[in-house]
């Protein structure tokens, strides 16, 4: 177990969350993260390393180096009481989840997947439901908002069948937004780089909601995103270093799995991100700032280069 490093990552992650920025991972279910950030003893049955034994206890363990997860899982099914009450008692009470909103309201139509089951390759009618987002995922989320970081809308790629123009995304993103329940912090990703206009981040700056700053295939880097005028849209940041830009998603996961080691730095995103936490310093309201093992091959190692003095 390297505990020299998870000790001194664990310092620097405590230290800039004094100063309200939030650095961590997007998940944490990672068995190659053992001899780094998990130690393989805790998770032992009869001898042997028991993944369903990780599964379940290991994010007690990544909150004693982290002080944040953005949780995937989030996206794919919406949020129960139960469910979020098992996540908050494994953690102490200054940890911040953020959580994708699940695809249910962010999909213009349905990918044909066998997940979307009869929804496959159908329209969504609740492409931006504001009362279902009330209903399904706030409502469940009440009673644990002291513990809740940001909500993050992330809508996949559009393309000319779902939304001809980018300001007739930004004309019913606005609509939504106008219909949300204040007292949250909402964030908004987008995987179209044509989006990125002045109208976009009007609209979000209307509403209060930050542009997540995400590190992806098709878009610009984040360093080149933070140029962009007016792309700051609120008084808190969040960010996701999720792929080099240019590098598909499957791509990234051949090449890296199991996660073990940062196989390909990227300095680009690494300074961008050490630029962020810097400007988030002493915000009225925390910032979030998250990295996966699909950036580099090792999202652990890549927050402690970007959080080394």
């Amino acid at each position: 177990m390297n505990a020299s490093f998870r000790d001194s990552l664990a310092s620097r992650v405590k230290d800039v969350a004094k100063a309200n920025v939030f650095v961590g991972t997007s998940s944490w279910k990672y068995p190659g993260w053992c001899g780094q950030i998990y130690d393989e003893q805790r998770y032992l049955t009869r001898g042997k390393f028991s993944e369903a034994k990780f599964e379940r206890e290991c994010l007690a363990e990544y909150a004693e180096t982290f002080s944040t997860v953005c949780v995937d899982a989030g996206y794919y099914q919406f949020p129960t009481e139960k469910g979020l009450e098992k996540l908050c008692n494994q953690v102490p009470q200054h940890f911040r989840f953020s959580f994708k909103v699940t695809d249910f309201i962010t999909l213009k139509k349905f990918p044909n997947q066998p997940r979307h089951g009869s929804h496959a390759g159908k329209a969504n009618e609740n492409f931006l439901n504001a009362a279902l987002f009330r209903s399904a995922f706030i409502r469940p989320c009440e009673s644990f908002r002291e513990q809740i970081g940001t909500l993050i809308f992330e809508f996949s790629q559009f393309y000319p069948t779902d939304f001809e123009r980018g300001r007739d995304f930004v004309e019913a993103l606005d609509r939504f937004l106008s219909e949300l329940p204040p007292g949250w912090q909402y964030a908004v990703e987008i995987r179209n780089r044509t989006f990125l206009e002045p109208e976009y981040f009007a609209t979000l700056r209307k509403h209060g909601v930050a542009h997540v700053f995400n590190s992806w295939a098709r878009m610009p880097p984040v360093s080149e995103q933070i140029e962009l005028p007016g792309s700051v849209t609120t008084d808190f940041v969040t960010a996701r270093f999720l792929l080099t830009p240019g590098r598909t998603y499957a791509k990234a996961v051949e090449t890296f799995s199991p996660y073990k080691e940062v196989q390909a730095p990227d300095m680009n995103a690494r300074t961008a991100a050490k630029a962020m936490v810097a400007k988030a310093k002493g915000g009225k309201r925390p910032s979030f700032i998250y990295a996966n093992n699909r950036l580099e091959g090792n999202a652990p190692a890549t927050i402690a280069a970007i959080l080394e003095s």
